[in-house]
């Protein structure tokens, strides 16, 4: 594979990612030890797709979602899923108006730039299908009427353990909406006991400006799709997904629309990083967030899909 420039000169009038390295910089203060899962928040986010966010309750995951909204300077809406949660509660509701005689359409807190669905998995599945033709569509329909929402439009989703009382499992095509799935574990000592002395973390998203304008986001969400892929890349690319449809133990192998959604997370994670092309490297870093959540043990009751199994997966597939 040919040598790549790391830190390309951007053309004049191009984009800089420095606001982004800003971004992440304020974050990281927030959400201590957590950079790596703070990039590829942000590195999702750069690839316009929707975040799921598992892990058990109290290790910031709403913080997470809240920071990225301070940083970069997007509407949020916060919507708290539980099992009595409905879908007009989600898209909104039309009202009969006396006055026109007429119904009217209250749109509901879906209809911001950033939405954080909070334990997604504590509602229904029907309340849960309502994000569906929201998150592909970026509109909702309501009373026959389909609704543009704004832009730019994200989902960042959070859910607890499965196992836990009072969750319902997302259904396998509602996680393939979701570019990607982290997981932010405890943190290390360091980052720790950094917490237990530091000040409130609400006290720090108070005090966080935005590092980047919304128009600067999305310049560069236009830049992704440029980041160049030289042959040997997709040939690298295409035997990690014909690994893992030919793999033992696996339900079924990653589908066309997971391949796209891996190469396009490799581009915002090379672009994020002040890289013009993709290098095995890039897809390597994303690879455990993109598909952990898109491939399937065939025992049901073993052991699921994890970043360990997909650092197997890696060794297994050579690079061209």
């Amino acid at each position: 594979m040919s040598a790549i420039r790391l830190n390309p000169s951007r053309a004049p009038g191009k984009p800089s990612v420095g606001p982004l390295e800003q971004a992440v910089a304020a974050a990281s203060e927030v959400l201590l030890g957590k950079e790596r899962a703070v990039r590829l928040a942000v590195a999702c986010i750069l690839a316009d797709g929707h975040l799921l966010i598992e892990d058990v309750p109290g290790v910031g995951k709403t913080t997470l979602a809240q920071v990225l909204g301070a940083v970069l300077g997007l509407s949020m809406r916060r919507i708290q899923f539980t099992s009595d949660l409905l879908p007009a509660d989600i898209v909104g509701v039309s009202i009969y108006d006396r006055d026109t005689g007429a119904f009217r359409f209250n749109p509901g807190p879906v209809f911001a730039q950033l939405v954080l669905a909070d334990e997604v998995n504590r509602a229904t599945p029907k309340t849960q299908s309502a994000l569906l033709e929201a998150m592909e569509e970026r509109q909702v329909t309501q009373d026959g009427e389909s609704r543009r929402l704004p832009e730019p439009f994200f989902v960042i989703a959070t859910q607890n353990p499965t196992h836990q009382i009072g969750t319902f499992p997302l259904p396998e095509s509602q996680l393939d909406r979701f570019l990607m799935r982290l997981e932010l574990g405890y943190p290390d000592r360091a980052a720790e006991r950094a917490l237990l002395r530091g000040r409130d973390r609400r006290e720090l998203l108070a005090d966080l400006a935005p590092r980047v304008t919304v128009d600067a986001l999305r310049a560069l969400q236009q830049e992704v799709p440029g980041v160049g892929v030289s042959e040997a890349l997709l040939d690298y690319v295409q035997a990690i997904i014909e690994h893992t449809r030919n793999a033992v133990g696996l339900r079924e192998g990653l589908s066309p629309r997971g391949g796209l959604a891996l190469l396009r997370a490799a581009k915002a994670w090379a672009l994020l990083h002040g890289r013009d092309h993709v290098v095995p490297e890039d897809v390597q870093a994303v690879l455990p967030s993109v598909v952990g959540h898109r491939l399937h043990p065939i025992d049901e009751h073993g052991p699921r899909i994890d970043s360990a199994s997909v650092a197997r997966l890696i060794e297994r597939v050579p690079i061209p």
